[in-house]
């Protein structure tokens, strides 16, 4: 039996309906002939739309819950561009991650190379720690040159010392990238400078800057520092949103012909921590400016509220070959989404998965995911899983399930001759 994919949504209505006071239910049987025999839409929604009621002069930006992962705003989140210095997000997280194996040390020191030093540090003229040629520098003082200075001999420094050549150490990246769930992202380089190859989305800077404050609390500590010394000569933290915005602690800027000003920034305000990327604005200033009106906004509109308990039943999946026809799925963490504070979203849930599941299912067996739409925006992802276990059912149960599947098969081929 191939796996054929299916969008079930199938939603606890008693759970959805706790919202009433924000939420109207509405059920929708259906049926998809694009490769699915069955499809049923259980959809948590508002009475009207509402319209966000804001927008930014930025090209590309988004903003989002750090803690859920919801996405309170976006504008062509998902176009490509240059990505500058806030690329070396993805060069921290590399390192972050190698200290985190035990690969390398932040005792570790690297040679500061020609290459590095005439292409990154104080001849090339760009933002550098000054690393003098031929020294060696401790990794712990390398990531302080680089998010801090914001240093591009520092990155390439670091590169070498890691992979060899800043080559291999782009490659390192893309990677890794994939690994962190990042598809489009590409680079070239360890620093952002110029390269038609180093390409990233607003909506992967942010989703890579969750990333780190999650995975890598300590470090991100780091984003947060107002200054730096090295080679006896002190500089401030490049981030000018740590002096504008309260609760502001991280973030970095960027800076290509190419690609325009941009910036990636994070603040925390009353528990709720969110983050801002905006990209290919001309001014300096104004991204900085249209990062903070965004945070703003969204401190003062959003709230948290949770649509589904952990290990609280979502929905449901078709089972094959079992001794039940369905299993039910729960998610591991709380299922929560930001809300507007004044005014109706409308929201969609649904369940996504690869099925029918075959029999045997274990209890806590990954089975899809339960996406959650605001308006026309995905505002939240969470993993469900099997909430219960499901036996082999009997031989007549799955030659039933097989005949059943069959069928499907030869209707979802006849549709796609058509």
């Amino acid at each position: 039996m191939a796996p054929i994919f299916i969008a079930f949504d199938r939603l606890n209505v008693k759970a959805a309906l706790r919202w009433r006071s924000l939420l109207a239910v509405v059920v929708v049987a259906g049926m998809a002939l694009s490769g699915f025999a069955y499809a049923a839409n259980n959809s948590v929604q508002g009475a009207k739309k509402v319209d966000d009621g804001y927008d930014t002069d930025a090209p590309t930006a988004i903003l989002i819950e750090a803690g859920s992962g919801s996405v309170l705003f976006e504008k062509n989140a998902d176009e490509l561009r240059a990505p500058s210095s806030m690329m070396k997000l993805m060069t921290a997280e590399v390192v972050f991650n190698a200290v985190q194996r035990g690969d390398i040390k932040l005792t570790d020191e690297y040679r500061v190379s020609e290459n590095s030093w005439r292409k990154g540090g104080a001849p090339a003229g760009g933002a550098t720690m000054f690393a003098a040629l031929n020294s060696r520098v401790p990794v712990a003082d390398l990531l302080r040159g680089a998010i801090i200075q914001n240093g591009n001999d520092s990155c390439m420094i670091l590169a070498e010392g890691i992979a060899g050549s800043e080559k291999a150490f782009a490659e390192v990246m893309t990677k890794r990238a994939r690994e962190l769930g990042l598809p489009k992202s590409t680079f070239a380089n360890s620093n952002g400078l110029p390269d038609p190859d180093n390409k990233m989305s607003v909506r992967e800077l942010g989703k890579l800057t969750r990333r780190i404050i999650q995975a890598y609390p300590d470090f991100y500590k780091l984003f947060a520092e107002r200054e730096f010394t090295w080679n006896k000569i002190r500089q401030q933290n490049r981030n000018p949103l740590l002096n504008v915005l309260e609760g502001a602690d991280g973030g970095i800027t960027g800076f290509t012909k190419e690609g325009g000003y941009g910036m990636v920034g994070s603040a925390v305000q009353n528990g709720m921590r969110l983050i801002v990327v905006v990209n290919g604005v001309d001014d300096p200033d104004d991204r900085v400016t249209e990062a903070k009106k965004l945070l703003e906004w969204g401190f003062r509109s959003f709230e948290a509220r949770t649509l589904f308990a952990a290990q609280q039943p979502v929905g449901f999946a078709k089972v094959f070959g079992g001794e039940s026809r369905s299993v039910a799925l729960a998610s591991k963490e709380p299922v929560k989404v930001m809300v507007q504070k004044n005014g109706t979203d409308k929201l969609i849930a649904r369940v996504v998965y690869s099925g029918p599941v075959r029999a045997p299912i274990e209890a806590g067996q990954p089975v899809g995911i339960v996406r959650v739409w605001r308006g026309a925006n995905v505002a939240v992802e969470t993993p469900v899983y099997a909430a219960e276990a499901v036996g082999m059912g009997s031989t007549v149960r799955r030659a039933i399930d097989g005949a059943s599947e069959l069928v499907v098969g030869l209707f979802r081929a006849g549709a796609e001759k058509l």
